[in-house]
């Protein structure tokens, strides 16, 4: 067997990053968010064995709703990617692209088996750039493909060792085939198929025998006219070990997915669900379809289901002349492989089996899959296809005149391929453009319809999304998500009306109950969504809460494992206040799934409305558990524990605060809240920052502004805070507290009382009855000397406040004040001294007197400004 050379490599491994370098300009697009965006498994906080659990999509295996498509180790290469760069999409194509390139080296070292040197070649540089494998490669779930290829690839060539140079067995190359074969289905199922290629291989070429042979060998040894050769014996013992193998992996996979087949539906594929022969016509069609893509891939698409390739319903049908066809040819090309041993033979019927063979699970002839063509499944196939290509111009090149023009062909196809598939990665951009070209193929899909429509919402762009959803209605009326998309788009539009309406039609197209027959076989799982996206829309409708909750049920009642329902239901009977049944369905939601972090986090909130503040900071513990960064539960637990006024708390508080401005630089709250805990320890400069901050990104932050003035106030740095406070006053007028403290400032440390008795009668004309601001009033009468004035005042204010002690104090010292002025005859106000101090020696007397009087009022003042304490604890409420 002839080697692989470096410049070989270096030239498939040029050809691949000339084809698909572009594809690293490419994000995550179609079943790649499913797969990656929205795959918890990829998350190093996801423990590794939940790999080995969950599906392709990370839904348990065990759930219904599971697509029971099991491939652990591509999931692992995903969450690889993720360790290195995250969601960051270029290094998960580049990944893809490196994979391609080492499949089309091992495809080369296989196809030197049964071709020459340049033929081989010529067969994998065909392979390389084959337009067909657009979706696998840059396509990133497309790596199963990938992966499962590499391994199948290694696990044939594995098996050609097998064999000593004395046809003696050779078991080592053969555990290692089971080894790699179960490597193989890890990636993805159709691994497995290569126990198949491996016994072709084993029979037909290694052994040399013809099908007329193996007929005759059998025919003889049941006759018992003759013994099993020694050859034959060893021959059926590795296919024997092959075989029980296979079995055993087949076993495994079954328990994996525990019995149970997906659960699809006639809009994934029609013809699984329809009535003989139209079911048995379809799907032989459905083979020359796919054998076109790999003759003729000029107009590929990225989604074949729903209406894309219309039912063949009668014998009459002229497609069926496609399929008539297709199978006379395969014929043919099986009768010439099988009957002789010459080269030509044996290279055929390794082709054969690499086309036939791996196609086996995806053809929908045995058991129904989810799609009806699907472009990536054709990756392994091509190789068959690449293989008889390139025997076919080694045939043709041999004849001397037809030389250079198969040379010429080669060459030309080998461009078009390239140009084609260097186009086609463009399509892959983003999820607009790969849905609108696929709609430029094929028009009566109305899942493309609806996923052009999805990429205009994910650009809020609802009134051009709403068309394309119109759209797939009138492509396929019965098509119940297109009716949920029409609702949902006309929520976002504010028209209640319309979607409720849409959301109506969708509900009258679910099946009906079957007596005796389970409902969730026969409905998809997100179709049941349309009881909660109607019961979401009603809910807003304080009077329909009871008609919301109804949907609710009537969707458990129909599939009791529908997570999403609970969880719904919870945020109902939470807005209900049915607190003891919003924490139960809450409970019973993580029943069924323990590891979903958000639960976690509602069942913490209902418990706060509880207020069983203990038991809400477990469950908020339990989200993080989960999910370290989960932005909800880093917030509402540091709230919690700032609130629970325990200093135990405050460095955990301080760390979670953190850890959510890292999340959400840009939210001020975050912020806000890591001052207020920096308060609470006095560690004012740190407090003074982070207060600064939050202000930086919400202008006239309300909270933000008051407790960095009293901050300031209460660090004896009154000065700095009064132009917070004019801030704070300036974007709200109203705010009775920052009135309340910025009069106390201009009173008792700027001396300016007519600031001050500003702000007390604006804070009256806002509320009457405010006794803070109403005493603080009184304040500043007994501060200009107007006695009669301020005992009016404070006897307003005990009539508001008649439990206030320090108020009925206040009025006494003042009463007091005024009956000892009024015994020595003084005046008891300083407008009364103004008018009646004329001549100079009463001005003097009066003058002497008020000496004395000022440093008795001073006093008063000063315990009457005690009062400080009960304004602190006021203000501190904000």
């Amino acid at each position: 067997m002839a080697v692989v050379s470096w410049k070989e490599i270096l030239l498939l491994s040029g050809l691949v990053v000339g084809c698909y370098w572009n594809s690293l300009s490419c994000g995550f697009v179609f079943d790649d968010v499913s797969a990656i965006l929205d795959n918890k498994d990829l998350r190093p906080s996801t423990p590794i064995h939940n790999l080995f659990l969950n599906d392709f999509w990370g839904t348990p295996m065990a759930e219904e709703r599971s697509h029971k498509s099991y491939r652990p180790l591509t999931v692992l290469t995903f969450r690889l990617n993720y360790l290195f760069s995250e969601l960051s999409a270029a290094s998960y194509h580049l990944l893809n692209v490196i994979l391609h390139a080492v499949v089309c080296v091992l495809f080369l070292r296989v196809c030197r088996l049964f071709l020459d040197k340049t033929s081989s070649l010529v067969a994998a540089l065909l392979f390389a750039v084959h337009p067909i494998h657009t979706e696998a490669v840059t396509g990133v779930v497309g790596r199963a493909e990938l992966l499962s290829s590499i391994f199948l690839l290694a696990a044939f060539l594995a098996y050609t060792k097998s064999t000593g140079p004395d046809h003696s067995i050779v078991w080592p190359p053969i555990a290692l085939t089971v080894v790699l074969v179960a490597a193989a289905t890890l990636c993805k199922e159709q691994g497995i198929t290569v126990v198949g290629v491996c016994c072709v291989y084993e029979i037909f070429i290694a052994q040399g025998f013809t099908l007329p042979m193996l007929v005759d060998t059998i025919w003889q040894v049941l006759q018992g006219k003759d013994g099993f050769p020694y050859a034959v014996l060893q021959t059926l013992l590795k296919l024997i070990v092959l075989v029980i193998s296979t079995l055993l992996l087949v076993i495994i996979r079954v328990q994996v997915i525990q019995s149970q087949l997906p659960v699809f539906t006639r809009f994934d594929n029609p013809a699984a669900v329809s009535t003989t022969p139209t079911r048995q016509l379809t799907f032989n069609y459905l083979l020359p379809v796919n054998a076109w893509l790999l003759l003729n891939p000029s107009e590929l698409c990225c989604d074949w289901t729903m209406g894309t390739i219309p039912l063949v319903e009668s014998l009459v049908d002229l497609r069926n002349l496609a399929t008539l066809v297709f199978y006379i040819f395969l014929g043919l090309l099986a009768y010439h492989s099988l009957r002789y041993r010459h080269g030509s033979a044996k290279t055929v019927i390794m082709a054969l089996s690499l086309i036939v063979l791996p196609f086996i699970p995806a053809s929908n002839l045995f058991f129904p899959v989810g799609f009806v063509v699907a472009e990536r499944v054709l990756y392994v196939p091509s190789m068959g296809f690449c293989v008889l290509v390139a025997h076919g111009f080694k045939m043709i090149s041999h004849k001397g005149q037809l030389k250079k023009i198969s040379w010429l062909m080669i060459g030309l196809l080998l461009t078009t391929y390239t140009v084609k598939t260097f186009h086609r990665n463009w399509d892959w951009e983003s999820e607009y453009t790969l849905f609108t070209s696929a709609l430029k193929v094929n028009k009566n899909n109305a899942k493309l319809w609806n996923n052009v429509g999805h990429a205009l919402e994910n650009q809020n762009n609802y009134a051009k999304a709403l068309r394309y959803f119109l759209q797939a209605t009138r492509v396929q009326p019965d098509d119940i998500g297109a009716h949920m998309n029409v609702g949902r788009t006309y929520k976002n539009l504010n028209k209640s009306k319309e979607a409720e309406e849409a959301y109506l039609v969708a509900k009258s197209l679910m099946p009906q109950v079957i007596p005796g027959k389970k409902y969730a076989t026969r409905v998809a799982p997100n179709h049941l969504n349309v009881y909660i996206n109607l019961a979401n829309l009603i809910r807003a409708n304080d009077s329909r809460l009871e008609e919301a909750d109804q949907l609710y049920r009537q969707a458990i009642s129909m599939r009791p494992d529908f997570k999403q329902a609970y969880i719904s239901r919870g945020e109902l009977l939470l807005k209900m206040n049915k607190l003891t049944e919003a924490r139960d369905a809450y409970l019973r939601a993580l029943e069924l799934d323990r590891t979903n972090a958000d639960l976690w986090y509602n069942l913490a909130i209902v418990y706060i409305e509880m207020k069983d503040p203990s038991e809400a900071l477990k469950n908020f513990n339990h989200a993080l558990e989960l999910n370290p960064r989960h932005k909800l539960a880093l917030f509402n637990s540091a709230l919690l524990m700032q609130e629970s006024g325990e200093p135990k708390f405050w460095p955990e508080a301080n760390r979670r605060f953190l850890t959510y401005v890292e999340e959400e630089p840009d939210d001020a709250n975050g912020y806000f809240n890591l001052g207020m805990l920096a308060m609470d320890a006095n560690e004012n400069a740190a407090a003074e920052r982070w207060m600064r901050k939050a202000i930086g990104l919400q202008a006239g932050f309300r909270s933000a502004l008051f407790n960095l003035a009293l901050l300031y106030s209460q660090s004896k740095r009154e000065v700095d805070a009064l132009p917070v406070l004019d801030e704070l006053l300036h974007h709200h007028p109203e705010h009775i507290k920052g009135l309340i403290l910025k009069g106390d400032i201009l009173m008792n440390h700027k001396k300016d009382t007519r600031g001050a008795k500003a702000c007390f009668e604006r804070i009256l004309r806002m509320d009457p009855t405010n006794v803070q601001g109403k005493h603080n009033l009184c304040v500043v009468y007994f501060e200009e000397r107007d006695l009669p004035r301020a005992e009016r005042c404070l006897e307003e204010t005990l009539d508001l406040a008649p439990n206030e002690e320090y108020v009925r104090r206040h009025l006494s010292i003042v009463r007091s004040k005024m009956a000892a002025m009024s015994a020595a005859g003084r005046p008891l106000s300083s407008a009364t001294t103004e008018g009646e101090g004329r001549g100079v020696d009463s001005d003097k007397r009066t003058k002497g007197k008020s000496t004395k009087d000022i440093k008795d009022i001073e006093k008063k003042r000063a315990a009457a400004l005690k009062r400080l304490e009960e304004i602190e604890r006021i203000l501190s409420g904000d």
